[in-house]
Formats: C-alpha cells, sequence, structure tokens
C-alpha cells in the first residue's frame, strides 16, 4: 500500500512511517471530515500518527481521566456531575428576572412611569389604582405564560436526568440514573438509545470496532456518522476489571467536530480524534451495543456548551413596535409641551381670576391661609405640573390594551396550531409543538423555505407532495371533504373574528370601569 500523504506539520516524523504495519487497518472516508482521508484501528504504539488529531496537547489546557475509575478522576479533578439545567428561573429568581425582561417592551416602561406620576397629589389625574392595574394585569398575564414554559422546561430537565443507563460497577453492568454519572464510568449503549454523555469509544458489536451514530440532534443531519474503537481496546474491553489505562484529552470546548486526546494503555500511547468520541444527544444505530468511558459530563458536553440556554426571544413585530412607541411617545411630548405653553400664556393672564374660576384646580384641605381657594405652586412650577398632566391624560395614545390582545392572540394561535390534525406524524406519534409563545407571528413573515435531501433514498423514489405559490396550489390533488371543514378560510375566519369579539369586548368593559374611576375621583 501507498504510504498516506504526510501532514504538512509532521515531516519531521516521516523516517518512522516505515515501521508501520499497515495489515490490520482499512482507510475510510468520513463525510463529516471533508476530504480527508484516515484510517482506523491500528498495529501498535505507532497508531498515534494515523489519527486526525497529532498535536500535543498541553498539561495546562488537559484533563486526565482514569478508565474505570470514576473515584480517582473525580477525587483529584472534581469533575460535574451528569445533570443538566435547560430551565431560566428558579422559585428565588423568577419574579425579579421576569420582570427585568418584560420592562424591555418600551411600553411597559412608559406605563410605569404614568402610574408612578399619577400617586403624586399635584399630578393626580384620576384614581390612583386605576392608574396601575392596567400595567399589573399585563405584567401578571406575561409572567403566568412565562411561568408555564419554564415549567416545561423543568418537566424536560427532571425526565432527561431520571433517564437509565448501563454504568459498569463491582464487575456487571447496573441501571444508573444519567444525573449520577460521572466521569471515567465506562458506559454501555445499545441500539437505538441515546448517549447520556460524550464518551471514548472502547468496544463494540461490531468485530472491528465501527459504530454508527444518527447526530441529528446536533448538527440537524439524518445521515449516520461512523465511529470507531481503537484496536487495542477492543480485546481488553472484555475484561473491564483488569482495564487499567487513562486518558490525556484537551479541556471541554463547543466544538463538535473536534477532538484531541492521548490513551495510554499497557505502557502504549495512543493518540484519539474525533473519529474516537460519540456526543450526548447522538443515537446508536445500527449497531447492537458499545461501551465507551466518560470524558465529558453534564453541562461540559459539547451539545450542552452549545446550548446557550432560553433566551428572551422577541419577535419582529414587537421589535417595530417599541420603535413605533418611541415615534409616538416623541409626538406625545410634543403634544405635552404645546399644551404646558399655551397653560403658561393662560396663567399669566388670568393669574388674578383662579379664585372666580369654577374648573380650576381646588384646595384638597380645608385650611385656606391668605384667604386663597386653590393650589397655585408658581408659574414655573405650574408649566412644570402641567407637561406631566398633560401626559397622564393623553397616554391613551399607546394603548395598553394592545399587549393584552397579542398574549390574548398568541394563546389562540397557539392552541389552534397545536390541535392542527394535518401537521401529526403517525409513524413518529408526535404533532406541532409550540415552544415560544413569544414569536408565533414571525411564522407569517416567512417568504421562501428551502429543503435539501441530504443521504440516500430509502425506497430509491421521491414524490411531490405540494406546492403553494402566490396563493395557487400547484399539488393536483382535490382537498378531503374533512380537510375543507377543518381548514376553510371561513372556519379560521370565523374563529379568529370571535376571539377579535371577545377581545373588544374586554376592552369596551375594561375602558368603561376605567372611566367610571377616573369620573368617580373627578367628583371626589
Amino acid at each position: 500500500m501507498d504510504k498516506p500523504p504526510l501532514h504538512p506539520h509532521h515531516e519531521s516524523i516521516s523516517s518512522r512511517w516505515s515501521s508501520v504495519s499497515f495489515k490490520d487497518n482499512k482507510e475510510v472516508t468520513f463525510s463529516d471530515l471533508g476530504s480527508k482521508r484516515i484510517c482506523h484501528g491500528s498495529a501498535g504504539a505507532d497508531s498515534e500518527f494515523l489519527s486526525m488529531s497529532q498535536k500535543e496537547i498541553k498539561d495546562e489546557d488537559a484533563r486526565l481521566v482514569y478508565i474505570n475509575d470514576p473515584d480517582r478522576t473525580n477525587e483529584a479533578f472534581g469533575f460535574t456531575g451528569n445533570s443538566i439545567k435547560t430551565a431560566k428561573y428558579s422559585i428565588f429568581t423568577f419574579l425579579p428576572r421576569n420582570l427585568f425582561e418584560q420592562f424591555h417592551r418600551v411600553a411597559y416602561v412608559y406605563f410605569l412611569v404614568i402610574a408612578v406620576l399619577n400617586q403624586l397629589p399635584q399630578l393626580a389625574v384620576f384614581g390612583r389604582g386605576a392608574s396601575i392595574m392596567p400595567l399589573a394585569f399585563v405584567l401578571l398575564v406575561s409572567a403566568i405564560k412565562d411561568a408555564y414554559e419554564d415549567f416545561r422546561r423543568h418537566r424536560s430537565d427532571r425526565v432527561e436526568n431520571n433517564r437509565l443507563a448501563l454504568v459498569f460497577e463491582d464487575g456487571e453492568f447496573r441501571e444508573k440514573q444519567w444525573k449520577y454519572i460521572r466521569v471515567g464510568e465506562v458506559i454501555k449503549v445499545v441500539s437505538n438509545q441515546t448517549l447520556p454523555c460524550d464518551m471514548v469509544l472502547l468496544a463494540t458489536s461490531d468485530p472491528t470496532g465501527v459504530v454508527y451514530v444518527q447526530t441529528t440532534n446536533l448538527d440537524g443531519e439524518s445521515n449516520l456518522k461512523t465511529r470507531y474503537a481503537k484496536q487495542e481496546t477492543l480485546q481488553k474491553a472484555t475484561d473491564l476489571e483488569t482495564f487499567d489505562g487513562f486518558i490525556k484529552c484537551e479541556k471541554p470546548n463547543r466544538n463538535i467536530y473536534g477532538f484531541q486526546a492521548n490513551m495510554e494503555i499497557d505502557g502504549r500511547r495512543l493518540s484519539l480524534g474525533p473519529s474516537n468520541i460519540i456526543l450526548r444527544g447522538c443515537e446508536l444505530k445500527n449497531t447492537e451495543w458499545a461501551l465507551g468511558v466518560v470524558v465529558y459530563a453534564g453541562s461540559e458536553t459539547k451539545a450542552m456548551l452549545n446550548n446557550s440556554g432560553a433566551p428572551s426571544k422577541r419577535s419582529r413585530l414587537e421589535t417595530r413596535m417599541n420603535l413605533e412607541i418611541i415615534l409616538l411617545s416623541l409626538f406625545l411630548i410634543a403634544l405635552c409641551t404645546t399644551a404646558a405653553a399655551t397653560a403658561a400664556v393662560w396663567l399669566r393672564t388670568h393669574r388674578d381670576d383662579l379664585d372666580t374660576i369654577l374648573f380650576y384646580r381646588r384646595k384638597d384641605y380645608s385650611v385656606r391661609p391668605e384667604g386663597k381657594n386653590h393650589n397655585y405652586y408658581g408659574w414655573g412650577w405650574e408649566i412644570f405640573f402641567t407637561f406631566f398632566m398633560a401626559v397622564i391624560v393623553y397616554q391613551i395614545m399607546i394603548p395598553i390594551s394592545l399587549y393584552i390582545s397579542m398574549e390574548l392572540v398568541r394563546i389562540g394561535q397557539a392552541y389552534f396550531m397545536t390541535r392542527d390534525d394535518l401537521m401529526y406524524d403517525e409513524s413518529s406519534n408526535s404533532s406541532f409543538q409550540c415552544r415560544a409563545l413569544n414569536i408565533n407571528e414571525d411564522l407569517g413573515q416567512i417568504k421562501y423555505l428551502f429543503s435539501d435531501k441530504t443521504g440516500t433514498l430509502t425506497d430509491n423514489k421521491m414524490e411531490f407532495q405540494c406546492a403553494c405559490i402566490g396563493g395557487v396550489d400547484y399539488s393536483g390533488r382535490e382537498p378531503a371533504e374533512s380537510e375543507q371543514e377543518g381548514y376553510s378560510v371561513e372556519g379560521k375566519e370565523n374563529s379568529f373574528v370571535l376571539l377579535r369579539v371577545i377581545i373588544v369586548s374586554l376592552r369596551f368593559r375594561f375602558g368603561f370601569w376605567l372611566t367610571k374611576l377616573h369620573f368617580g375621583s373627578v367628583i371626589g
């Protein structure tokens, strides 16, 4: 066999290629590693030259994992456990963090300022409680929605952490919950099972050490990837109690396509690369079983390092609304400035007639020094108070009911989407899931959908299902009667018309109640 091409950084070892035997080696090509050709298996200590990762690992950039000795591994280095947490809130952080995220909406800050201003006696225009309750109601509805979404994350974390895996302990494989798995333990994974952590392969059911994994949960690709166990570990893995060795690997990182490590067993040093590690979240396929030693667990796995947590998503509509509210606020400031200026002109003209003007502001206490029957704070303060009173009076220019309507509509949309029978997949027994209620409307902003077919066709048959361009259906099939009834335009319009009628009714009742409070405070 011809010599494989030398890496440009390893020309200094060219003289040692002749000592390497290739009798037991098999050349393969990994689709996920580009066009590089590598060899799996090894014939001795020189197999380190056949690895994808030949760069020496520095001690300060490495971690040491003792194979099948988790006590020694974790006692010396104190690695993290395998428990994960994707939830955003806890009992203690929910209230402050949720309020902080909600007040990223410009309108909420605006209504908070209005409510605070209305608490001042000099600026009170209507009942003090009436200015707080609308904002409190909107915040409560959003908080309940966010709490429910985070509750589902906590429930998903609990289910994930309590899943069972086969761990080698006391000479046999025993079931153990994922959250209790530790770095250094040997795990046995069976076919169609999800990997609980990042593991270096030791042995597989295939005599050549080949294993197939599906990485859909990591990179979205459905085609199977090929990974390999070292030939030196295939035989020793049959007697794990006497397996003695350690792995020196790089520190946890987010690169799911790279791995650099060395394994030392029986005084021999073997180099490990991306083809020798299987990652958390992958599924074992077309392989009865595989054995591996845990090198990264829990939050240190590559899958979790690439998971930045539950983000606070905002739709394009909400971002546009923030801009529109800023523009309305500028117009409101101009309007209130005009009102304050005209009030200044009026006060200068009628300064001596304030006691005889019936509609001017009366004192809120019985003591009337200097015989005055009104509150007057001076010309400058009167202009200042008039400006902010105008802000409170004209606050309806930015409707808080808009956000209430949006939250209710989003809940209604989620209800109809999750009950869509045409989006149910019978083969996987799964239906549509609405994971983020904040961005429902972004689905309506999608103009083009591109799909790519990867891998091979199972039945060598690809059928055109449908295409809708410019509102015209090019599927060439007549819709079934059940589809016409369940998905007619009239049916969908009636549902949303009913929802809008309910929202308008609530807004009318709520506005009428506020008017009564305002009227009562003026009369009082």
